[in-house]
C-alpha cells in the first residue's frame, strides 16, 4: 500500500487567514512550514489513488505529486474516488472542486450522505456536472478499492453545525489492509474518545494517523481566548491524563502519526515542550506531501 499525506491541518488550515496567535504569527513569517488542510491518499497497486477525505486545499494537494498527474486520456485521472469519514465542511468541501471528474465513488457513512445532498447540496451539484457513484458506508463490513479492502468504523457523533440533527454515528475511522503486503492503516483524523472498540481496531494496524487537533483540552481558551465549545468539538486532546497520548505509549511497535493540527496545537513548532513529549515517547508529526509504504 501506498500512501501519500496531502494535508495535516485541521479545518483553516495553517496559518489560518482569520488568525493571529502566536503561532500563526510564526506561520506567515515563514518561521513554521505552512501546512493545508487534512487528507490523505492510498493505493495497493500505484495507479489507482482513493483520497481519504476531501480537503478545500484539494487542488493544490494533487498539483504537489506527480502521483496524480492525468493521462494518458485528456481527462484520465488516477483519483478513483473519495472516502469522507464525515460531512464536516474540512472534510468534504473538496468533493466540489473534482465535480469536473467522472466515474468517480463517493463512501460516507450515512448521517454524512444525509446532509451532504441537502442541506449542504453535494449530491445535486455532481450530478449536474458528471457520475458520481455514492456508497453508504455500513459500519464493519468490509470493501474493495483495487486491491485494498477497506472497512469503516463508527468513532464519534459530533455532527456539523449546517446539518440537521439525526440520531446515531456521524464520524467514521477507516482501516485499509493490503492483501498483498500485509499492511494495514487505520486513519482516525476525528476521534471523540479512546474506547475499547477504538482500541480493537489497533489489532495489527501498521500505522495510525490519529486525531491530533488539539494538544491539550484548555488550548483554544489559551491561544485565542475562545474557550466556548473545544470540549463539544469531538476530538480527544493528545496531552494530559486522559489524553490520547497516554495510550498511544502502550504500542511502541505501531508507527503512529498525529493530523489534523489545529492552528493553536503547539505540536506545530517542532521545538516545543510538547513536540519533544510526543518524540520522545516515539509519536510523530509529518510534514505534508510525505510518502509511506505498508
Amino acid at each position: 500500500m501506498r500512501v501519500v499525506v496531502l494535508g495535516t491541518a485541521a479545518g483553516g488550515g495553517f496559518p489560518q487567514w482569520n488568525c493571529a496567535c502566536s503561532l500563526c504569527v510564526q506561520g506567515r513569517s515563514g518561521a513554521l512550514p505552512s501546512r493545508t488542510q487534512d487528507c490523505l491518499a492510498v493505493s495497493g497497486n500505484g495507479s489507482d489513488w482513493w483520497l481519504l477525505n476531501a480537503s478545500p486545499d484539494i487542488r493544490s494537494q494533487l498539483l504537489a505529486s506527480p502521483a496524480f498527474t492525468p493521462g494518458p486520456g485528456r481527462r484520465d485521472t488516477p483519483v478513483r474516488g473519495v472516502l469522507l469519514t464525515s460531512a464536516e465542511l474540512d472534510h468534504s468541501l473538496g468533493v466540489f472542486s473534482l465535480r469536473e471528474g467522472g466515474g468517480q465513488h463517493l463512501y460516507a457513512p450515512l448521517n454524512a450522505m444525509t446532509a451532504l445532498r441537502s442541506p449542504l447540496g453535494l449530491g445535486p451539484v455532481l450530478d449536474l456536472y458528471a457520475g458520481w457513484s455514492w456508497h453508504e458506508t455500513v459500519p464493519d463490513e468490509p470493501f474493495e478499492l483495487a486491491g485494498l479492502t477497506a472497512t469503516a468504523h463508527p468513532v464519534g457523533i459530533k455532527r456539523p453545525k449546517y446539518a440537521p440533527a439525526l440520531p446515531g454515528s456521524w464520524v467514521v475511522a477507516y482501516r485499509l489492509h493490503d492483501p498483498v503486503t500485509g499492511g494495514t492503516l487505520l486513519y482516525a483524523p476525528c476521534l471523540a474518545t479512546w474506547s475499547p472498540e477504538f482500541e480493537a481496531l489497533l489489532t495489527g494496524v501498521d500505522c495510525l494517523f490519529l486525531d491530533g487537533t488539539f494538544c491539550s483540552p484548555d488550548e483554544m481558551g489559551i491561544q485565542t481566548g475562545d474557550a466556548k465549545g473545544q470540549s463539544a468539538m469531538g476530538h480527544l486532546p493528545v496531552l494530559g491524563d486522559t489524553g490520547s497520548l497516554v495510550q498511544l505509549r502502550r504500542f511502541p511497535s505501531m508507527r503512529r502519526i498525529y493530523t489534523h493540527l489545529n492552528n493553536t496545537n503547539p505540536l506545530l513548532d517542532p521545538a516545543s515542550p510538547e513536540s519533544a513529549e510526543i518524540t520522545a515517547a516515539g509519536v510523530e508529526v509529518v510534514e505534508d506531501g510525505t510518502t509511506l509504504a505498508l
